[in-house]
């Protein structure tokens, strides 16, 4: 959170400094803290409205229920809230605040495919997330990637079609030219060092969610199982988006994206190498 901070301000102080108004750096300064403030307090709900997740009842549900209340007494869990997203392609996340807030998501595809040892796998890892403290900062994430990415947007877009023009009328010279260069790069890293975090983050926790789960179940086979289940899954989900793309338990993208140069920006590990660690944990 203080890296994004420092990104916003450092893009404020280059619009101040190229519009010639401090009030521009003071506005960022007020408004980068108040979207950290946002991001945590409703980062969960802004996920689950992009997500176009539902609560679940327990009488259309009732295996999806009974398996998260009794994996969530053996973790020593409060029991999330459990959510259900209407898409054929098999997955799950899990959001929130902390362990009192905190929210379990699946998909009906997943319901359809998996059997009870298998979905049992699935939400112990997502439990697991909850319990290393994962959702709070995966989902602060989502938000604060977004905002920086808008942010870049904007200023790229100001220059291009107004402010690069104004700023000529008034002025010329190397010095307008390197601060056009300066902004220009700025605007374009910054998105970019924002997703590079987000993928850092969500590479290494998934890897330290499927071995907590694996030993909250007792059976890392069924975990395994799954993850073979869904990553044979090749169709994106309806509403897959790359804010919250590291959030879920696999690629929303679908297991066609993981070929040629998207291997460099994956935000999962390859579902060949989570499988390969699971079972190595059941020999």
């Amino acid at each position: 959170m203080f890296v994004f901070f420092v990104v916003i301000i450092g893009l404020g102080w280059w619009a101040s400094y190229y519009f010639q108004s401090p009030n521009i750096l003071y506005f960022f300064v007020i408004f980068s803290i108040f979207m950290n403030t946002l991001s945590y307090w409703f980062s969960d709900k802004i996920v689950l409205s992009i997500s176009g997740a539902r609560p679940a009842n327990r009488e259309e549900f009732f295996d999806l229920y009974t398996v998260t209340e009794n994996l969530a007494i053996t973790a020593g869990l409060p029991k999330p809230k459990i959510y259900v997203i209407n898409d054929p392609a098999p997955n799950a996340f899990a959001t929130g605040r902390n362990k009192e807030h905190a929210v379990v998501a699946v998909t009906t595809g997943l319901l359809q495919i998996l059997d009870r040892t298998e979905l049992e796998g699935v939400i112990a890892h997502e439990l697991s997330h909850i319990g290393n403290r994962d959702i709070l900062l995966s989902t602060v994430v989502v938000v604060l990637v977004g905002f920086v990415t808008l942010v870049s947007d904007f200023f790229m877009r100001s220059m291009l079609f107004g402010g690069m023009h104004s700023r000529e009328s008034r002025e010329g010279g190397q010095i307008q030219t390197v601060i056009i260069i300066a902004g220009i790069i700025l605007a374009i890293l910054a998105p970019i060092i924002a997703v590079l975090i987000q993928l850092a983050i969500s590479r290494k926790r998934e890897f330290l969610a499927d071995a907590s789960g694996a030993l909250l179940t007792r059976y890392p086979e069924g975990l395994a199982s799954a993850l073979q289940k869904i990553s044979q899954y090749s169709r994106p989900m309806a509403r897959a988006s790359d804010a919250t793309a590291h959030l879920f338990i696999a690629n929303p993208f679908g297991s066609k994206s993981f070929r040629g140069i998207h291997k460099l920006f994956m935000t999962h590990p390859p579902a060949e190498e989570r499988i390969a660690a699971l079972r190595e944990m059941g020999k």
